[in-house]
């Protein structure tokens, strides 16, 4: 019987007492249940879907994934008192002062994830730096590193290479400590005192989506040729990556102080490309909060 199944108030303990370290170090987190999913299900999940973009924690409950991520104490404490059966914590990636960037080289696949990692180092001339990489129950590896303030990583899975999946922005690591139904994840010997460090310049050209293209644009487009060229990289998109790509669309936009304007249009060419329109504002609200920095309520949850 699994150490979680024998001492439920012991792993849900030791799952608070890891994530409270964890934001001392500047890693906001929220409590995982044993599936690895948030341990809070949304306040929201029997009301009628919303006519504008979904709660993102504007209520006041609990419950919105890694929208409720936080480095406070006192908020963490509650966090895990309203979840009592979490044994496990959730390190949000993208936001200050870390910008987390989370390098998953499963074990799933068929494919050498840590071999498919050496080639692409090699092929485009980076080393990964020492850094804090996390033990996962089935044998895979988690790299920590960390991404410059004013650049959005998306999620990928398998984008990169075969078995290699990112965590960026909008996503969450398993912290080490965290114990699930498969077993615990634990800091590698030797990495734990280290700080995530920078990820190679090379390699965050790879996890970034390419620039959008602005030949082709054509009829009136707020923000003009650049707002142009936005929409068109999302009415580019194909199945699986449209709202990545809207996603960082929507960065550069309210980056850039066109998100306002633009918005009607990139709903429009994501609708085009068959996100629901739900889904579509969103994932543009989100983009709006990340761009203006609320440290705890910025994205939503992604498991890895």
């Amino acid at each position: 019987m699994a150490t979680t199944d024998r001492y439920p108030r012991q792993a849900a303990t030791l799952a608070l007492a890891h994530a409270l370290s964890a934001a001392e170090r500047g890693l906001a987190v929220i409590p995982l249940s044993r599936t690895k999913l948030p341990a809070l299900r949304s306040p929201h999940r029997d009301a009628p879907a919303p006519a504008g973009p979904p709660c993102h924690g504007e209520c006041g409950l609990f419950g919105h994934g890694v929208h409720d991520a936080s480095t406070d104490p006192a908020r963490i404490r509650e966090l895990f008192a309203a979840a009592p059966w979490a044994t496990g914590y959730g390190i949000a990636c993208g936001l200050p002062p870390h910008h987390l960037v989370g390098v998953d080289l499963d074990t799933k696949s068929d494919t050498d994830s840590a071999a498919a990692l050496h080639a692409l180092a090699l092929r485009h001339r980076f080393t990964i730096p020492p850094t804090i990489i996390v033990l996962t129950p089935s044998g895979g590896r988690h790299l920590w590193l960390t991404g410059p303030p004013d650049v959005v990583v998306p999620n990928s899975a398998g984008r990169l290479a075969p078995g290699i999946d990112i965590r960026g922005a909008g996503g969450y690591l398993v912290g080490p400590g965290s114990r699930t139904v498969h077993g615990a994840y634990a800091t590698a010997p030797g990495t734990a005192h280290l700080a995530p460090a920078p990820c190679p310049r090379a390699l965050l050209r790879l996890l970034l989506p390419p620039r959008p293209s602005r030949s082709g644009a054509t009829g009136p487009t707020a923000g003009g040729a650049h707002g142009r060229g936005l929409v068109q990289f999302v009415l580019a998109a194909h199945e699986g990556q449209r709202n990545t790509r809207l996603f960082w669309a929507a960065c550069r936009a309210y980056e850039d102080g066109i998100g306002p304007e633009l918005t009607a249009d990139l709903i429009a060419a994501a609708l085009r490309t068959g996100l629901p329109s739900r889904e579509a504002r969103g994932t543009i609200a989100s983009a709006a909060r990340m761009t203006t920095h609320r440290p705890t309520r910025d994205t939503p949850g992604t498991q890895n």
